[in-house]
């Protein structure tokens, strides 16, 4: 399982926020409802977990999405993301 936060997709935030691709790949303020949208076109398997808050925000309760994947995190994140600016446009 790999964990996604929507910190890593947002392209309003500097690598050390933690955004963990390039900002073309990234979208704005994406939220837990945006990537479990883009996690169910993409037939992923994923469990949401509300509750939780990114380490670097623990103020914040953003949230994270626990994912069945095989490949690499990034390779996720950006599919990800190129799946959530698909469904905005």
């Amino acid at each position: 399982m790999i964990t996604v936060w929507p910190q890593y997709l947002n392209k309003n935030l500097s690598l050390s926020e933690g955004r963990k691709i390039a900002k073309e790949y990234c979208v704005r303020d994406p939220t837990i409802k945006d990537i479990e949208t883009a996690l169910k076109r993409l037939n992923l398997k994923y469990e949401v977990q509300k509750e939780f808050s990114y380490p670097g925000k623990w103020y914040e309760k953003s949230g994270r999405i626990l994912v069945e994947w095989d490949k690499t995190k990034l390779e996720l994140i950006r599919e990800i993301s190129l799946k959530i600016k698909e469904i905005k446009k």
